[in-house]
């Protein structure tokens, strides 16, 4: 009996809900063979990733274990390398060693996401902080309080200020909302520090565009300017960021910020496995058909960030969202199954029935079936929206618990990792894998 084997490159929300709809309805079958293959072994609500910055939830909040929700499906944690359509194979390196792992598929849905784009500006890549993963979150937040010991160590003025200037590059979703989130939190927690105080703190977003988040239009992002203003955030607009050594941001326009700190938001690509592959892109994502599969490559099929997605009788393409990108999945999946079934495929419909934003101090702007909001009102639209879409009862638990305790308590200022902690963590790792080759020497 020939095995069927499927192939999903990426855990995100395409990957995930793709593997889910296989798990219910081809992964207990003998002749089918179904294996996600995720950098990590957890799916990452991306919405809530700046609470976790924020401090206002614990990194653990915003996580669930694959192997928690996939029991059929193969799960195997490593990184994609190589997709070899002609030997239909996909290279992956994965554990502590870094061992080659190869996969052969009858069908492979890439579903690879979107990395940092970082415009080849090499401080920039080498000096800055991202907001793409759990741990750059997390990262951020220790940073925070590292920077502010470190200010509340020194006399010199001059020194203290850069300490505490904090510029966010792009002002679009996640550049709003970490600039509202780590504004919050410094200004809440900067009194916890006798000799600071919050005129030493400055907060920046750069944004090259007329208004801030783009995507909901001139009225809500001129809303959310207004906010942030009158929170005290500098907003710059028109201008981009041209470089960063670790000290000072220089603009395009050739002004210059002192800050120790630049958060980059400000653009992404497809991985570099999408890049290397001899077919058709749109903006360097894989064009797809209304059905998802990539065209001319039978058994290639694409969703979420990495794939252009057409909008039916348009010559658009449907944006890379999380909502986009979930229901893309369940719909890739189901046209994998009608072809292994032969079946007849359905093309990929959906209108966007939304985008909410939190900017900080219970603030929010949204655009629900065309309806703006602002205010209040939106923050507790976000709150209520996400906490619905979170994966798993006890997930939205723990989260409404953090929460209402975040608005009953002030933030904790624990650093959770240190300088030391790194490189005690690097020295490990660098044993571990001299060990792990040794024995494999040993072994060859």
């Amino acid at each position: 009996m020939k095995t069927t084997k499927i192939v999903i490159a990426g855990g995100g929300f395409a990957g995930l809900y793709a593997a889910m709809h296989f798990e219910k309805r081809l992964a207990r079958r003998a002749d089918v063979e179904v294996t996600l293959v995720s950098r990590e072994n957890f799916i990452l609500f991306t919405p809530m990733l700046h609470e976790v910055a924020a401090g206002d939830l614990y990194p653990g909040d915003i996580v669930n274990p694959l192997r928690r929700i996939l029991r059929h499906v193969k799960v195997v944690e490593a990184d994609v390398c190589t997709v070899d359509l002609t030997g239909r194979i996909v290279g992956c390196r994965g554990g502590i060693a870094e061992r080659e792992l190869n996969f052969e598929f009858d069908h492979l849905l890439l579903t690879l996401g979107s990395e940092t784009n970082f415009f080849n500006m090499d401080g920039v890549r080498d000096w800055s902080v991202t907001m793409k993963s759990l741990t750059d979150a997390a990262l951020l937040r220790n940073r925070m309080v590292a920077l502010l010991e470190e200010a509340s160590l020194q006399s010199d003025e001059a020194e203290r200020r850069q300490l505490l200037t904090f510029v966010t590059a792009g002002g679009g979703f996640s550049g709003a909302e970490t600039t509202g989130a780590v504004n919050d939190f410094l200004r809440e927690t900067v009194r916890y520090y006798p000799g600071l105080n919050e005129e030493l703190i400055r907060i920046v977003v750069i944004h090259p565009g007329d208004f801030l988040l783009p995507e909901l239009g001139q009225e809500l992002g001129d809303y959310a300017e207004r906010k942030l203003r009158e929170r005290k955030v500098d907003v710059i607009k028109g201008v981009r960021v041209a470089g960063y050594d670790g000290a000072r941001v220089t603009l395009t326009d050739g002004n210059t910020i002192a800050a120790s700190t630049l958060i980059w938001t400000a653009g992404v690509k497809p991985s570099p496995v999408i890049a290397a592959l001899p077919c058709e892109k749109e903006r360097g994502r894989l064009l797809v058909s209304e059905y998802l599969a990539v065209t001319g490559v039978p058994g290639l099929w694409a969703a979420g960030d990495c794939a252009a997605v057409p909008i039916l009788n348009t010559e658009n393409f449907h944006p890379p969202t999380a909502q986009h990108g979930l229901r893309e999945g369940v719909t890739v999946a189901k046209n994998i199954e009608a072809t292994i079934l032969d079946r007849s495929l359905k093309p990929f419909r959906y209108k966007m029935m939304g985008q909410l934003a939190s900017i900080g101090h219970r603030t929010g702007v949204a655009m629900v079936f065309g309806i703006k909001f602002s205010g209040f009102i939106a923050w507790l639209l976000w709150r209520s929206v996400y906490l619905l879409k979170l994966p798993r009862l006890a997930k939205k638990t723990r989260v409404a618990l953090s929460w209402l305790l975040e608005m009953i308590f002030s933030k904790d200022l624990e650093q959770m990792l240190t300088l030391r902690d790194v490189e005690l963590i690097s020295r490990i790792a660098t044993s571990v894998r001299s060990d792990v080759a040794e024995k494999s020497v040993r072994g060859g």
